[in-house]
């Protein structure tokens, strides 16, 4: 971020920290260490390549102060390997999350209430089988928290979320912003 908002100083947050790095062995650990030296827990964190190959994106989400946040990226940013690093807060960045659950084949037999449900959760059925169903759904932590609450009284065997995946709303695509850098350096 270029310029502080207007945050109240004591006022904590939702914040996407976004990390392009190269992919070397111990960078992550490196990267969760300067959270743990400031007692600032990980909400979610995704890793994966991201749109320019050999980059890899760390996407982090922290709950904290503006100030905070500020520090850790820049904290971050020195981190041999990391390419660029830089934070936003929930409402300049477009998310998701996926969740996974396993419910038993009795739940779908029995009635028509979970096929009910998972239709008007936009979820979707992923797997059939003799034993068990898995249902996919997409969105935000509550949408996902919600769904688990329908699915509990037919019996969870099973459940999983992903970590946040995230694109920012305003910034400037990675492989523009490397290009600059290497012609700056040369």
């Amino acid at each position: 971020m270029d310029t502080a908002p207007n945050y109240s100083d004591s006022e904590e947050r939702n914040y996407t920290i976004f990390a392009f790095t190269e992919n070397k062995v111990g960078l992550l650990n490196r990267i969760v260490i300067i959270f743990t030296r400031r007692h600032i827990n990980i909400e979610s964190l995704t890793a994966s390549e991201s749109e320019v190959p050999g980059v890899y994106r760390y996407t982090i989400i922290i709950r904290a102060r503006y100030e905070q946040v500020e520090k850790l990226v820049k904290q971050i940013s020195k981190q041999v390997d990391v390419l660029r690093a830089s934070f936003y807060p929930e409402d300049e960045t477009v998310f998701q999350e996926m969740a996974l659950y396993k419910i038993p084949m009795t739940s779908l037999i029995s009635g028509h209430e979970v096929e009910k449900i998972v239709r008007d959760s936009y979820a979707r059925i992923l797997t059939v089988d003799p034993q068990y169903i898995i249902i996919e759904k997409t969105g935000h932590l509550e949408e996902t928290k919600a769904l688990f609450e329908q699915l509990k009284p037919f019996g969870i065997l099973q459940f999983s979320r992903s970590g946040r995946v995230a694109i920012t709303k305003h910034m400037k695509d990675l492989s523009t912003y490397l290009r600059e850098q290497a012609e700056a350096h040369l």
